[in-house]
């Protein structure tokens, strides 16, 4: 059993039968005397994908999920569902379209991720940090255009559509954030 000053982001607790990740913690202190300290949560479902909130009070106890990472590749994209393998036993895992279209756009087929099991089921997969994706389409460059900063519109190789510097061309590769999607630098 965990209690409410063992939450941190990223912990995965039991709520409701389900294995929950915490998104956000924030402890807040009481005005009035006597009154306990309250936990407020933000996590995700990982069975339903769904955001909630939650507040707890100070020691308030919770079940800690069944919940293991191991160290997976994924494999290739079978229609709009995707395919991954546990590099530890090298069982396959099937993931469903609906969560497997958020993460689709950063995996390349080999790329090493990391497989959230609960009760021996894939409910969850991390794409690593950071992505090298090669540049497919994007406007020429446009010389002395202005002074001020600007980016352009540029498509991936996985079809990841983002805003880039003006001076990126057609076949490079750059590097690109998972969190938040977002350029970081030519590889």
């Amino acid at each position: 059993m965990l209690t409410t000053s063992d939450f941190k982001r990223g912990l995965v607790i039991k709520l409701d039968g389900a294995p929950c990740t915490i998104l956000d913690v924030h402890f807040q202190s009481p005005s009035a005397r006597g009154a306990s300290t309250m936990v407020k949560t933000k996590y995700r479902n990982l069975l339903t994908a769904q955001v909630l909130e939650k507040t707890f009070r100070s020691g308030d106890k919770v079940e800690e999920a069944d919940f293991e990472r191991h160290k997976g590749q994924f494999l290739y994209a079978d229609g709009d569902r995707g395919i991954f393998m546990d590099l530890e036993t090298y069982e396959q895992f099937e993931m469903d379209a609906e969560a497997f279209g958020a993460i689709q756009p950063y995996l390349l087929d080999g790329t090493e991720v990391v497989l959230g099991l609960f009760q021996e089921r894939l409910v969850s997969v991390d794409p690593p940090q950071v992505v090298e994706l090669t540049v497919t389409d994007t406007p020429p460059v446009i010389k002395n255009a202005t002074a001020t900063a600007q980016t352009k519109e540029a498509i991936l190789e996985t079809g990841l559509t983002l805003q880039v510097p003006p001076y990126l061309e057609v076949g490079e590769k750059i590097k690109v954030d998972t969190r938040d999607c977002r350029f970081i630098s030519r590889a």
